[in-house]
């Protein structure tokens, strides 16, 4: 009798031993990423004005590169903004913190820094030495484009190899540093969504040096004779080719980079243009002139509310836009409703987590609120 009591005993600690573990890998699996884009560029910030406690991680935005190495340009105020940022792992001792190397501006360099392998242990090495001299948490990259034009960066067909390769490197230098302070480090990207990239470059092979890789799922109009939805979570129209955020995931699931590891980029700010006829109320029709949008706070209090301004609710795009009749003037954006289905997708699609370009744009934080209420 005893002996049966003890094995009953034995059997529920197992059970409730099993659900306990099964419990922490559920919960850990629904942790997913907020990852903000902080732009230091701008000067010293004021780290007063970034809640902690909505991100599990801060991009800082940017570091140049110069000689084949990780350039502090500004580094009178990066530094300063290193040690602002630190303070913030006070309100969440869990939050990341990394460099983020290049951006539309400072990728001329990128090229020539990862095109040998002496180059690419150069560039890597200064990468994870700036990681290491400021107490962060790791490497983001930001290359605009490799193979691919970008604004006037240098490229070429050896790009194809070299980006994957300057993973690789950068990857074995964290870990170099790991070795000698015993803290992990992280190494992300953020890569743009139209498929020519795709074809350029080799993420199914790139994603195995990293730990996110961040879909910039905006953008998808900027110049040029058209415009439309920049942002937008499906296509508008009957078109395979038209960009959105699920055609993004789709892409790059089909070319080797697990849904886990992809974390969907949102725009805190919208895309305006002057457009030629009151057609569709502008979405995918010719452009007249190029104005500005704006941030999602000036957005949302100011340029909505202004007179001729009306929302309207693209239902197949999951998209919203502001179009005014009277000028003609097409506004397209993310708002609390956007980021609602966004979030959604993210855990249905079993994706790592969201990223937003930047911070400064949504300075009353409508969008990350709606971010936390929705994914966290």
């Amino acid at each position: 009798m005893i002996r049966t009591l003890l094995f009953f005993a034995a059997l529920i600690l197992l059970v409730a031993s099993c659900k306990s573990e099964k419990e922490l890998t559920d919960q850990g699996k629904n942790k997913r990423v907020v990852i903000g884009y902080v732009p230091g560029f701008r000067g010293l910030l004021d780290e007063t004005t970034i809640d902690a406690t909505k991100l599990t991680h801060i991009n800082y935005a940017f570091v140049d590169v110069k000689d084949s190495l990780a350039w502090l340009t500004n580094i009178a105020t990066d530094t300063v903004n290193f040690r602002k940022l630190g303070y913030l792992k006070k309100d969440n001792p869990d939050l990341k913190i990394l460099i983020s190397i290049g951006g539309w501006s400072w990728s001329e360099n990128f090229s020539d820094a990862v095109l040998t392998e002496s180059s690419r242990k150069k560039f890597a090495a200064s990468s994870a030495s700036i990681v290491e001299q400021y107490g962060l948490d790791g490497v983001d990259i930001d290359w605009e484009y490799p193979g691919l034009r970008g604004e006037d960066n240098v490229f070429r067909p050896e790009d194809r190899e070299n980006f994957t390769l300057m993973f690789k490197a950068i990857r074995e230098a964290l870990n170099s540093v790991s070795e000698r302070t015993g803290k992990a480090y992280q190494l992300t990207t953020a890569i743009p969504c139209f498929y020519e990239f795709i074809r350029i470059t080799e993420m199914g092979k790139a994603q195995a040096y990293l730990d996110y890789v961040n879909l910039m799922a905006y953008d998808f109009y900027v110049a040029g004779d058209t415009a439309g939805h920049h942002s937008n979570l499906f296509a508008s129209e009957n078109d395979a080719t038209e960009l959105s955020g699920d055609k993004a995931y789709r892409d790059y699931t089909k070319a080797g980079v697990p849904a886990e590891k992809l974390v969907l980029g949102l725009p805190f700010y919208g895309r305006s243009w002057f457009m030629k006829s009151l057609d569709n109320r502008g979405i995918n029709r010719p452009v007249d002139s190029v104005t500005k949008g704006g941030g999602y706070t000036y957005i949302k209090d100011s340029l909505s509310i202004k007179p001729g301004f009306v929302r309207h609710w693209d239902e197949k795009a999951k998209a919203p836009y502001l179009f005014n009749d009277s000028t003609k003037q097409l506004v397209t954006y993310d708002d609390e409703e956007s980021i609602r289905y966004k979030c959604q997708y993210v855990k249905d699609h079993n994706m790592a987590g969201v990223m937003f370009w930047q911070y400064a744009s949504d300075p009353k934080e409508y969008l990350l609120d709606a971010i936390n209420e929705n994914l966290r």
